[in-house]
């Protein structure tokens, strides 16, 4: 089953080729694109895509204040941020407001199919970078745990919750250890049980947010 997607994205070449790119594979279809926040807060709960791709800087109101809006109002769907900010600030206000992965333009067009499927399998993929960014920031927080949550879990799972904190997506973790991506997708949600989380950024928090 194809999983269907919405673009919000002001830049016309950005947004038809990204279009374009996806409309080559099977595994998605994009059923409407919009230039503005606006056009988008009408359609997004109308549409139900499994995901939409979003864009910050947008014409009137950003991505990030669009995400509020219509989260609320269509709930099984998931939000990508699709931007060229990488500052803590906009990561967090975006995450906050209710995106489950994070990618930066420069991310290539494979390792976007793959952050896509990713994050419509419930995972929450984003730019390498951006994960060290989650990462510095947490380990700046002061923590009332004295031992490192991280004892609870297995060698391998330690190991696999390393790979998500460098913002690695499940099929690279695969390749890396030389495991199946489904394989990593049952140790990623033993990881999450054990650590009462329910994505990759509160993993990381739990896990690094040590004194």
């Amino acid at each position: 089953m194809s999983i269907s997607l919405i673009i919000v994205e002001d830049l016309d070449e950005v947004r038809e080729g990204l279009k374009n790119f996806l409309a080559l594979s099977p595994e998605f279809v994009v059923l409407d694109t919009f230039k503005t926040a606006e056009e988008a807060i009408e359609a997004i709960p109308r549409l139900d895509a499994d995901i939409v791709i979003m864009d910050i800087n947008l014409p009137g109101i950003n991505g990030i204040e669009c995400i509020r809006q219509t989260a609320p109002k269509s709930r099984r769907t998931q939000y990508m941020m699709f931007t060229v900010y990488e500052n803590d600030e906009k990561v967090f206000e975006a995450l906050k407001a209710g995106a489950s992965g994070y990618l930066l333009k420069n991310t290539g067009l494979v390792n976007i199919i793959e952050a896509l499927k990713e994050l419509n399998e419930g995972g929450s993929p984003m730019s390498s970078n951006i994960a060290r960014k989650l990462v510095r920031s947490f380990q700046h927080q002061p923590s009332k745990n004295a031992a490192p949550v991280t004892t609870a879990l297995s060698s391998r799972e330690n190991e696999i919750l390393d790979l998500l904190a460098r913002g690695l997506l499940y099929k690279e973790i695969a390749d890396q250890l030389t495991i199946s991506t489904s394989t990593v997708r049952q140790h990623i949600h033993r990881i999450y049980e054990k650590l009462h989380v329910q994505n990759r950024t509160e993993a990381i928090n739990k896990a690094f947010g040590q004194p």
